[in-house]
């Protein structure tokens, strides 16, 4: 638990908690929406594509959800869309954060390995875009399927004043990536700089939250935070305990055999995950099978990065998997909805989420093409 990359956990927490209670993702929807939202399934695009840049500011799936499915599941069900859609439209695009860093996951995953964090970050944003895509094909044809109402077309003054208002949330991720890539400053201070960056926003430019609000918002990431760390402390004790047995060693022989491919790795890798976070929370997976997996990986010359990306996205799909996904239950809360309601229509955007998947194992370029 003295790792100083962990440290970063709680800083974009709070950061992504300071935006939720202030102005950032209503001025980044409504930015979004001018330019995409008169064509079919203009609002589900906005909707994902929202997602993906907040994802960049908060690097949380449930910050996400919160943040950019309160305003956007009244104005998807006005236009015509079912609540069920629109639900399930949510909580999918709310887990691009977990692969546009910052990523809590990925944090995690470099705890665990060593690896570098601002090359997982990177490597997640092909991914990333890729899934923002899918996401985007898929709406557009279920819109003109459905003939679900379009918004009148924007113009040209209307989305330049929209630009000028989301023009500064976009500035985080410009923080995180030049920050860290000149060498301004670690991962873990580039999460410490977003929060000074969220607040000065918030409090001082938009006048939108007030010390109560940032009293709650650090509240909540306390409660969270001390959450995660229990689960990554008791994580952590049984990971020693397996590798004490040399239950890794002996899970790999009798699953994989003396001379594994690359490929049979990553699936066996890939489905362990998807089940492990089907009933676990990602962080607690991450912590206990990664080491598992991890040693035979690179013994077999799969880039960790690489595994890195494959181990996040199928962290990222566990969030909106029945029956314990806790997107799912994030909205289930936010939302107070029943769960067969925000589960229901659910499974194409696993089914895309698996097909992205399926695409990051066999051509391992769309993960590391930025870094190399």
């Amino acid at each position: 638990m003295q790792s100083f990359v962990l440290l970063a956990i709680p800083m974009f927490m709070l950061s992504a908690e300071i935006m939720c209670k202030g102005e950032c993702a209503e001025r980044l929807l409504d930015m979004v929406e001018t330019f995409v939202g008169h064509i079919h399934g203009g609002l589900s695009i906005t909707t994902a594509t929202t997602c993906t840049i907040f994802g960049a500011i908060s690097g949380s799936s449930q910050a996400t959800v919160v943040a950019i499915g309160k305003p956007m599941k009244d104005r998807l069900v006005k236009t015509g869309n079912q609540e069920s859609d629109a639900l399930s439209l949510i909580i999918s695009s709310a887990i691009i954060a977990l692969l546009i860093p910052p990523s809590v996951c990925m944090i995690m995953y470099c705890v665990v390995t060593g690896s570098s964090v601002g090359d997982l970050f990177v490597a997640g944003v092909g991914p990333g875009l890729l899934l923002r895509l899918s996401f985007a094909v898929y709406n557009y044809i279920y819109a003109r399927v459905k003939k679900i109402p379009t918004l009148p077309k924007a113009d040209w003054a209307k989305r330049i004043h929209a630009v000028k208002r989301g023009l500064a949330p976009c500035g985080f991720p410009l923080i995180i990536f030049v920050g860290i890539y000149s060498g301004i400053f670690s991962p873990t201070e580039a999460a410490a700089v977003s929060v000074l960056y969220a607040f000065v926003l918030e409090f001082f430019i938009y006048k939108s939250i007030t010390l109560k609000d940032l009293k709650d918002a650090a509240l909540s990431t306390a409660v969270t935070t001390a959450a995660i760390f229990i689960l990554i402390a008791a994580g952590s004790v049984f990971s020693w305990c397996l590798s004490y047995a040399k239950l890794p060693q002996l899970i790999v022989a009798a699953l994989l055999g003396d001379h594994p491919s690359k490929l049979i790795i990553l699936v066996l890798v890939s489905a362990f995950f998807f089940v492990g976070c089907m009933f676990v929370d990602a962080m607690v997976v991450i912590y206990i099978v990664t080491p598992i997996f991890f040693p035979i990986a690179a013994a077999s010359g799969i880039d960790p990065i690489h595994l890195g990306v494959i181990i996040t996205l199928q962290s990222a799909i566990g969030c909106v998997t029945p029956p314990f996904g806790c997107n799912i239950f994030t909205a289930c809360a936010i939302f107070e909805r029943p769960f067969a309601t925000v589960v229901r229509r659910v499974w194409p955007y696993i089914g895309l989420m698996v097909l992205v998947s399926a695409i990051a194992i066999l051509f391992p370029q769309v993960s590391l093409f930025l870094i190399r």
